[in-house]
């Protein structure tokens, strides 16, 4: 080769290797990261925390029937004082539990042990910086309380620090009269959290004694989302109840939150209650009784607002759910789907033309797909296609399943994976359990070999049953799919996650995003093994009141963006599933209202006055209870990018989830559906365990449609892909109790007063009595509609 040949060579390989490091620098940027190595990690636990006994699934009573214990706790608790560390009925503190950090006071938890259990704190110097010297463990991570004053600013509008205020506090007016715009926060801990309490300051008020005078009687509770799996205390900054409440402190709102009403922390819905609860009772201690409370809180943070709604009447007395779930524990039903047939899609079927449409996989996943949208792992595929062929000519676009679930199945599901393993010394993260189930292993039990039940279940589940019905795909698609798609594997036989970047190298020698290595895969010589739950898990987190069963009583204005186009994982069928479980249970969901709006719309402001209304109908005449004093002008209905309300009415909402043609709503902004209504699974999407049928039944139910004589002659296949027979979704999930858990007729508590719940049961029993023959199967969000 010549000199010049060489040269260009040279230049041609360089060049590219630049590519591939913005590329693969750029893919980095893009991905969820490791948390890097603590300052202070978690040096050890007290004896026996790692000890993994078997353990029975919880078999008490559902939390709406149960009496909680009495308040042991003086309230409230005085500045320089540290709240109380064991929760009031949540049950014994678990480890190791990483500290985290309050932004707003800057400083280490407390010591509380010399025994290395903890996290190392550090003796200050003369500066008041951290030096190398340890004094002491802190186990618990709990802070003194304290109180910090800041003003929002005429010059940018932000929150600084009063002291360093210099003649530019902004003004409001609040209860008929121009104030300054100066905020009371109060930080300190509650079971082991960071708790927060913001209100404008009062007239002649001190840290050490807050007055009420410029608070409107309006209690705000602050919930958050995320997907979080426990062993962490959380941070607190001040944008938590300043800034992201900015617009209700200026009208006179109180707001609390604490990093336990964060579901990015953990998913413990009883650590949630028993925290507000101590919350609460700190706030009242201060400024006395609320006129009343409501819930704010997206995605996670609407899911503690059902649930507490639903658990624990008159913990809040209103709600506002944002980008809302029913619940977590059904979530996964579906989102474990999304990896499986992913793999099967990009992998398995890779030569199959039609899966290079995302829309294609939409008519099996449910989920929406759209073929404009920019995948956030467009480059690191890119980049990882040219180590390994499999993610070479993946398709345009990005579905649901990729942008939204990606990555939080193995964070919920495998037992060797956390993204903040660094946050524990030498071999801890190697000795817990990391799992979603192991954190509430006291309500899901745990089998003999140490590890926690779960309940995922896709024994008998026709993936694609719809799709083969309406004739949108073939019955070799639908056997081959069937076939292919098993199960996750159980926790004791996972291995750790091959995520690029997260946990790996720059160039790993293999890449998994799909998790294949802990999937149970098949073919349609030899099908797949499909996963079975543990019932008793099942019986154990419906009991435990985890399952969002629809018994509501407060009034509710569940909101969210029109995200379905991007696509996000809060896709908008969800407020749909919890308003049929509403339904379902009390024969109306008159108390729910929902309100869609294009994202570049807020209407937050609105739905907070809706409730005041509503509230103050309420406080004024009881009797009439919450829908009777439902507002008139209080309806679902849909927004455009300006705020104009596009249709509203009781019909706005109509389409396929309730079998009505479509609303006006809906036409703007269509829901779609999830892998198991599409297998045939209603839309409340909460059967776990499907009640199974032979497949010679479900021919002769004609389940497959006009493809009944078609399918017929597979019958050996159909045998072989479900030896043990087919979901048949006209019963109830097998593994629900028997029992009534949440008996009607009892009064529920809101604004300090009873009301008598509202059911209707002559509709109930009507729809009851339909025999089941003739039933037919149904078929991150941005931070201007606050939360996580």
């Amino acid at each position: 080769m010549s000199t010049r040949g060489a040269w260009f060579l040279s230049v041609f390989f360089l060049a590219l290797l630049g590519v591939l490091g913005v590329v693969a620098w750029i893919a980095y940027a893009k991905l969820p990261k490791v948390h890097g190595k603590a300052d202070a990690p978690v040096i050890g636990v007290p004896a026996g925390a790692l000890d993994y006994a078997s353990t029975p699934a919880y078999a008490g009573p559902h939390p709406r029937m149960m009496s909680r214990p009495p308040e042991y706790f003086p309230f409230p608790i005085s500045i320089g004082e540290v709240g109380p560390v064991e929760t009031l009925f949540t049950g014994p503190s678990k480890y190791p539990f990483f500290c985290g950090r309050n932004a707003i006071t800057d400083k280490q938890p407390l010591v509380d042990n010399q025994a290395k259990e903890g996290v190392p704190i550090f003796a200050l110097g003369p500066d008041g910086k951290k030096t190398k010297e340890v004094i002491g463990y802190s186990r618990d991570c709990s802070h003194a309380t304290e109180v910090t004053y800041f003003y929002r600013s005429t010059t940018d509008g932000s929150f600084y620090y009063l002291h360093e205020a210099r003649n530019d506090i902004d003004k409001v007016t609040v209860n008929g009269r121009q104030v300054d715009f100066i905020v009371r926060v109060e930080t300190g801990t509650i079971n082991r959290h960071h708790y927060a309490i913001a209100a404008l300051r009062g007239d002649g008020e001190t840290a050490e004694k807050p007055n009420a005078s410029n608070w409107n009687r309006r209690l705000i509770y602050q919930f958050r989302g995320g997907v979080g799996i426990g062993w962490r205390q959380g941070n607190l900054s001040k944008g938590d109840v300043t800034t992201r409440r900015m617009d209700q402190l200026a009208r006179g709102y109180a707001i609390v939150y604490s990093t336990a009403n964060q579901t990015r922390n953990h998913y413990n819905l009883w650590l949630a209650e028993d925290t507000a609860r101590r919350l609460k009772k700190q706030f009242q201690a201060l400024y006395g009784e609320p006129m009343y409370t409501v819930g704010i809180g997206g995605s996670g943070g609407a899911i503690q607002q059902y649930i507490l709604a639903q658990n624990a009447p008159g913990l809040l007395d209103a709600a506002i759910p944002l980008y809302s779930y029913p619940d977590m524990v059904t979530q996964t039903i579906y989102a474990f789907d999304c990896e499986p047939l992913e793999y099967f899609f990009d992998v398995l079927d890779t030569n199959n033309p039609r899966w290079q449409d995302v829309e294609e996989r939409q008519r099996i996943q449910g989920l929406a797909a759209n073929p404009e949208a920019d995948s956030r792992f467009k480059l690191i595929t890119l980049a990882a296609g040219l180590f390994d062929g499999r993610y070479r000519g993946r398709p345009s676009g990005a579905t649901e399943c990729v942008e939204g679930w990606r990555g939080l199945v193995p964070l919920v599901n495998n037992p060797n994976f956390v993204h903040f393993f660094k946050s524990f010394s030498g071999d801890l993260p190697d000795r817990v359990h990391w799992t979603h189930w192991e954190n509430l292993r006291q309500f899901y039990g745990a089998a003999e070999n140490g590890y926690a039940n779960t309940t995922w279940d896709n024994e008998g589940v026709q993936y694609g049953l719809k799709a083969l019905v309406d004739g949108e795909i073939s019955i070799d698609n639908f056997l081959k799919i069937n076939a292919a798609i098993g199960g996750w594997k159980a926790p004791q036989n996972q291995s750790q996650e091959k995520l690029w970047f997260l946990n790996g190298g720059l160039f790993p020698v293999r890449l998994s995003v799909w998790s294949e290595q802990n999937l149970n895969m098949g073919t349609l010589a030899s099908p797949a093994k499909r996963s079975r739950a543990d019932l008793e898990a099942i019986k154990g987190i419906y009991r435990s009141g985890h399952v969002f069963l629809g018994d509501v009583e407060i009034p509710i204005i569940d909101m969210r963006h029109y995200l379905d186009e991007e696509p996000d994982m809060h896709h908008s069928s969800a407020s749909f599933s919890t308003r049929e479980r509403i339904r379902r249970a009390r024969g109306h969901a008159d108390n729910q209202l929902i309100w869609m709006s294009h994202k570049d719309y807020n209407p937050l402001d609105d739905a907070l006055d809706l409730v005041d209304r509503w509230m103050q109908n309420i406080i004024n005449d009881p009797a009439k209870g919450v829908v009777g004093n439902r507002p008139e002008d209080a309806s679902d209905q849909c927004f455009d990018s300006e705020g104009n309300v596009l249709a509203s009415g009781s019909d706005v909402w109509n389409g396929d989830w309730n079998r009505q043609s479509k609303g006006k709503c809906m036409r703007e902004y269509p829901a779609h559906s999830t892998s198991r209504q599409v297998a045939g699974a209603p839309v409340t999407d909460d059967i776990f365990k499907c009640a199974l049928q032979p497949v010679e039944r479900a021919l002769a139910k004609g389940v497959y449609g006009s493809h009944t004589e078609e399918i017929s002659g597979r019958l050996d296949d159909l045998r072989r892909i479900f030896p043990t027979g087919v979901c048949n979704y006209n019963e109830q999930d097998l593994a629900r109790p028997r029992e009534q858990l949440i008996p009607k007729g009892v009064p529920v508590r809101i604004a300090g007063h009873l009301i008598d719940p509202d059911y209707r049961q002559g509709k109930l029993l009507q729809e009851a009595s339909v025999g089941e023959e003739e039933m037919q199967p149904v078929s991150v969000p941005s931070e201007s509609m606050p939360d996580e």
